[in-house]
């Protein structure tokens, strides 16, 4: 088939891979523009540019599909399909009617739970016990479309990080399947119960609330890691949890119990087992503590 790939983050990258290695015509990659990142704020190009770029595959990166121009030069390119997979626009209508057979989505969740922009996180974050992949069709609704097909992982204590590249591979796969024999998948409408909405990640989230018990708070390790990162703060220091561990112990909420720089929730405890100084590079616990001494009795924020 003549494919677009539209997506942004490193998420999308194993399905631009996976269609060129099936065969496909990718006319193009549609992706956001460069973004200022890291310390210096530099523009940096996402993760599909520079992919599509090293592939030899022209890319666009409209703000919007305001523009008539921009509108019109996608259905120049005229497209069997276009594949969607953490792109970060609403696609008007025009678009996603420009494609012969539509365009498709690899959604991260076991839709119709979990639609929008942070599916992953939000799933770590609620203790859901799986959580998986949906190809589907797009329509003008956010992540309302017909489902092709729909696989499923344990979360089983991974982090955001670790789901979204394991997600990342098996939708890629998944979606190479449907575009293969279409007829195979047929579109059924998404259940009208269980809806919930995955709102996008505020920062402020990732800060620890020791008045949580210490299960929330480590899943909140898990969904914030590698970024933006979970936190807490230490004489001041803001210090990122990126893995921790939940232990029995009891105390006040938000004061340190031992050496190991056990935490207090509202019940039982957290321990964080890899963290990160600002400036300096992670490390485990025990060497942070090696030259910081935490003594039993302070108290985090």
């Amino acid at each position: 088939m003549r494919i677009a790939l539209m997506g942004t983050p490193a998420f999308a990258v194993p399905a631009l891979d996976a269609l060129v290695a099936a065969g496909h015509d990718v006319a193009a990659v549609y992706s956001q523009p460069p973004r200022p990142a890291r310390r210096g704020k530099s523009l940096q190009e996402s993760a599909v540019s520079l992919r599509a770029q090293a592939l030899g595959i022209p890319v666009r990166t409209p703000l919007n599909f305001k523009d008539a121009a921009d509108r019109a030069d996608f259905a120049a390119l005229d497209l069997d399909a276009a594949v969607v997979a953490a792109y970060g626009l609403i696609l008007p209508v025009a678009i996603l009617e420009a494609p012969r057979l539509g365009c498709f989505n690899i959604h991260a969740s076991l839709l119709p739970r979990w639609r929008g922009a942070a599916p992953i996180q939000r799933a770590i974050l609620t203790g859901d016990a799986e959580t998986g992949v949906t190809i589907m069709d797009m329509e003008r609704g956010l992540d309302t479309g017909p489902m092709r097909l729909a696989a499923t992982t344990p979360v089983a204590g991974k982090t955001a990080g670790e789901l979204t590249q394991e997600l990342s591979t098996l939708g890629a796969g998944m979606m190479v399947e449907v575009l293969g024999n279409l007829a195979a998948f047929p579109p059924v409408a998404q259940p009208e119960d269980g809806v919930t909405y995955a709102q996008k990640v505020d920062k402020a989230e990732a800060e620890l609330d020791f008045a949580r018990p210490a299960v929330d708070l480590e899943r909140a390790v898990r969904a914030f890691a590698p970024a933006p990162g979970a936190y807490l703060h230490i004489a001041g220091e803001r210090i990122k949890v990126l893995a921790a561990v939940v232990e029995s112990a009891a105390g006040e909420p938000g004061v340190v119990l031992d050496d190991r720089l056990t935490i207090a929730g509202s019940t039982g405890a957290l321990r964080p087992t890899l963290v990160q100084r600002p400036g300096k590079p992670v490390m485990p616990t025990a060497a942070l503590l090696n030259g910081w001494l935490v003594l039993a009795g302070t108290r985090v924020a």
